[in-house]
């Protein structure tokens, strides 16, 4: 896998959004895996500002990733009730629901800015998550360079992914946390396990798999390596890392028994994602979930208002199935510690160091 992908150690640190710093991709990168910034709910200008501060700290390559989400549909009424049906949640906290909901950050397929950005720019690695961009935007990252990786949570979006002519597919589990990378969730979600995921893909395509999904140790990493992952991507066990933005909150969780509770919700921000269960989760039926990220808009409003109250029960804190495994670890350490647990990345720390 490290021959698809320009680092030592066939791991990646998922993106992230929220979470996920210049700092901490920076830490990762620099221990010879692949640190990421998510740039999903990102401005260009503030696009911009990442990617240079990433590259103040470290002169190793990096992964920046996008939301490939499709426009949001703009349904008034579905929208209204979704309001009038929280309203009585604010209240509790003695607050009221945003008159209205917006499109709060534009997907990359729709941001022609942004789509030059990263041409200017040229990352070593560019990850789409939520589906594909046009073509000729793939074509136009690849002809600068750019090594590209993309989510599938099933056989059919890999195959459209290695179609397109994307490098490598990040075969995401239901273990995961985070935002779930289906393409058409008003489909349904299969919820594929990472195992099973993986070998379908690896079977039946022929660019290098990466395995994301509930990975926190190297106990995880040799299992799916075993199950034919190139390289493995973890997420949750870097949240708690002191290069994170994870709140204070997000993090005496991930410490404490609600690790041990995730759950995949749309109620939250519109798109099924896995969470640590929280007030949200409890508390509203995910009937008529406006789009993603219209209704994100009224996730983090809630979330405000109940801190602003004192409430942390309705923090939004993503997290996978590993959860209760998370050490809190500087970055590095914690990928020098991933390699040495890992019967099959023992032998590559001499290579790193």
């Amino acid at each position: 896998m490290t021959a698809a992908l320009p680092v030592s150690l066939p791991l990646i640190q998922a993106p992230m959004a929220g979470v996920s710093t210049p700092e901490l991709a920076a830490a990762v990168s620099d221990a010879g895996a692949l640190g990421s910034i998510a740039i999903g709910a990102a401005t260009p200008d503030a696009a911009r500002s990442m990617i240079e501060r990433t590259r103040t700290l470290t002169d190793r390559p990096f992964n920046v990733n996008v939301f490939c989400h499709r426009t949001p549909s703009v349904d008034a009424e579905r929208e209204a009730r979704w309001l009038s049906g929280l309203a009585p949640l604010f209240a509790r906290f003695d607050a009221e629901p945003p008159e209205r909901l917006e499109t709060i950050y534009t997907s990359f397929n729709d941001d022609p800015a942004m789509q030059a950005l990263l041409c200017e720019q040229r990352p070593a690695v560019v990850s789409f998550h939520f589906g594909l961009p046009p073509q000729p935007v793939i074509d136009a990252l690849k002809g600068c360079g750019i090594t590209l990786l993309a989510t599938a949570t099933t056989l059919a979006e890999g195959r459209a992914i290695e179609a397109a002519g994307v490098d490598v597919i990040v075969a995401q589990g239901s273990e995961a946390g985070g935002h779930r990378g289906v393409f058409e969730p008003e489909r349904g979600d299969a919820l594929l396990g990472v195992l099973p995921l993986v070998r379908m893909l690896v079977q039946n395509t022929s660019i290098p798999v990466i395995a994301a999904g509930g990975v926190m140790d190297g106990a995880g990493i040799d299992a799916v390596l075993a199950a034919g992952g190139g390289g493995v991507q973890l997420g949750t066990a870097f949240i708690a890392c002191p290069e994170s933005a994870a709140s204070d909150t997000h993090r005496v969780w991930l410490a404490g028994a609600h690790s041990l509770e995730t759950v995949v919700t749309s109620v939250i921000s519109g798109r099924p994602a896995r969470a640590l269960v929280n007030g949200h989760t409890r508390e509203i039926a995910p009937i008529e979930v406006p789009d993603y990220p219209r209704a994100y808009l009224v996730g983090k409003a809630l979330a405000a208002a109940a801190s602003k109250a004192g409430e942390e029960a309705f923090e939004v804190c993503w997290a996978g199935q590993g959860a209760a495994l998370s050490r809190a670890l500087p970055a590095g350490e914690l990928v020098l510690q991933l390699c040495a647990e890992s019967r099959n990345l023992q032998g590559q720390l001499k290579i790193v160091e």
